[in-house]
Formats: C-alpha cells, sequence, structure tokens
C-alpha cells in the first residue's frame, strides 16, 4: 500500500511522530512519501535523506490512502485538498479532540494491523459548497460547517433564511452555522445543534445567539439550497469555512449554499464505531457525578 503522509508542521514534536510511524512501517508492505511542505522541517535529517517529497496533485494522485497527522484541524485542511480527488484520507491524533483523527499515536500498531489485513471501511462524508449571489466571488467549500456571522462589529446581524426559495424567518443573532453531519459535533453542537450521524443525508442551520428563543436549530434535506441574506450595520460580513478559510464580504450580502456533488473519503476502523467515540470523545450519556466522592465519604 502507497502512503502518502501529510503531517502538521506546526505541532510540536511532529517529526518524532513521523520518526515513530515509519520506525512501525519498516519490514512492512508499505511505502511512503511526504507532502513537500515536511521537506523544509526534516531536510538535514539523515532519516528522511532517502524520502520523496510530492506537491498536494502528486501526492493525493500517486498514493492509494493519505494519512493527515495533527488532528481535526489538520484533516480538515487536507479534506480541503481531497475534494479535487478520489483518494481516501485517515487521521492521527496528537491533537486535543481527535473526533474526525481517530486513530490515537499510541495506537499505530492497530493501525497499521488494521491497514495490513484490511480491517476498515471507506466512508464517503458530505461536503458543503456555497457561493455569492454576485458572480466571479469567490466559492465557499467545506467538511465540517460554513459560518457566517458579524466578525469584529459588536452588534447583531439581521439573517433572512430561506429554503429552497421558501422564506423560513427573519432573526437578529451573532450568526448562523450551516454544517454537514460530520460537522455536527463541532461548532454547531456548541451552540446547541443535534448530533448528526455523519452517514445521514442532512444539513443542520443553527442560529448563534439568536435574539429570538424561538429560533431553534433546523435539519433538512442534503437535496435542499439554503439561501441566507445577512445585513450588518458594519462594512464586512464575516465567513468562514471548516474554522480555516476566512473571507470578508460587503453588507448586505446573500449566500447560497448546498450539497457539494464531490464528497470526500475518509478510513476509519471496524475495531470502534460512531456511538463509542460519542462516549469516549465527547462524554456523552455519561453521568460525571459518579466520579465524586461526598465530603461526607471521604
Amino acid at each position: 500500500m502507497k502512503l502518502g503522509i501529510v503531517p502538521n508542521t506546526n505541532k510540536e514534536n511532529v517529526v518524532e511522530v513521523v520518526e515513530l510511524l515509519l520506525s512501525k512501517l519498516k519490514g512492512k508492505n508499505f511505502k511512503s512519501t511526504f507532502s513537500s511542505h515536511f521537506y523544509e522541517l526534516v531536510k538535514s535529517n539523515p532519516l528522511f535523506q532517502n524520502c520523496e517529497f510530492l506537491s498536494t496533485k502528486d501526492l493525493f494522485t500517486n498514493n492509494d490512502l493519505i494519512v493527515s497527522i495533527g488532528g481535526d484541524g489538520t484533516l480538515l485542511t487536507t479534506s480541503y485538498d481531497a475534494k479535487d480527488y478520489d483518494t481516501p484520507m485517515l487521521g492521527i491524533n496528537f491533537g486535543k479532540l481527535g473526533f474526525l483523527a481517530e486513530y490515537e499515536i499510541n495506537n499505530l500498531d492497530r493501525l497499521i494491523l488494521e491497514l495490513e489485513n484490511g480491517d476498515y471501511v471507506i466512508e464517503e462524508r458530505m461536503t458543503l459548497c456555497g457561493e455569492s449571489v454576485i458572480e466571479g466571488e469567490a466559492s465557499l467549500f467545506a467538511t465540517n460547517d460554513i459560518v457566517i456571522d458579524k466578525g469584529h462589529w459588536p452588534k447583531m446581524v439581521e439573517i433572512g433564511l430561506k429554503i429552497d426559495s421558501k422564506y423560513v424567518a427573519t432573526f437578529s443573532a451573532d450568526g448562523i452555522i450551516i454544517a454537514t453531519p460530520t460537522g455536527s459535533t463541532g461548532y454547531s453542537l456548541s451552540v446547541g445543534g443535534p448530533i448528526v450521524n455523519p452517514i445521514a443525508k442532512a444539513i443542520t442551520i443553527s442560529p448563534i445567539s439568536p435574539h429570538t428563543l424561538t429560533m431553534r436549530p433546523l435539519v433538512i434535506s442534503d437535496n435542499q439550497k439554503v439561501s441566507i441574506t445577512v445585513k450588518s450595520g458594519h462594512e464586512k460580513i464575516h465567513v468562514s469555512c471548516d474554522g480555516q478559510r476566512v473571507t470578508n464580504y460587503k453588507s448586505p450580502k446573500e449566500f447560497i449554499i448546498y450539497s457539494s456533488k464531490t464528497p470526500i473519503k475518509l478510513l476509519r476502523t471496524k475495531s470502534t464505531n460512531y456511538y463509542e467515540i460519542l462516549r469516549n470523545k465527547l462524554y456523552w450519556g455519561i453521568d460525571i457525578r459518579k466520579n465524586y466522592k461526598k465530603e461526607d465519604d471521604e
């Protein structure tokens, strides 16, 4: 199996993690190449002298699997590159949560064994794309979510929402989150959005701090289009994709957001399942009170 390895060069100790992975792959039926931006970090390291460093295009087209090393943010960055290719990805986590990058660095032996035995599944995850109604402006793409908000403006913005050209509501809020099922456990969750199984075909719409208590998150089909008109007392409207690619637009602005025709492919282990990840990563359903003793019992 050919592995294209994409380490997060901003992570402390990332070279040591890559060295550990290479040591465990040694003598096994794997060939590894690296993203070109990793070269500057290891060009004087003897271990990498005979390694091949490839551009993004070559990395995705010449490998069977892309291995993202970092955390969820690293995998999201890699997924933006993956949208133009059919190559599946997996994430090795040594970040914080590791919800998408579900393999931990202390489980590398299990990862390698599962790859050798074919004991994994490839999931297709829906992605979002969007556009401004003004032709020629940059298109939007996200694996997790597209967030439209007030940016640096201290006051709320006015948001008008339509689904398939049908008027839903107009309300004041700090912003709005349009999320995929994969992104439902990200920013959307923190504002009260629903948890959606990643294989579901749905889009969630969650207002951010609406000034109307009755404005609640909404779940729609993935074949519907979301129209959002935003008016701000400030000059600019802030739009971010996966919390990474940020664009400012002049107010007022209308956006059309819908499911992309190009999903990403994510390699997942068979040794666990989505609900186990919810319990382990988000402590879902766990009563933390059971971990505390009453003072009288001490």
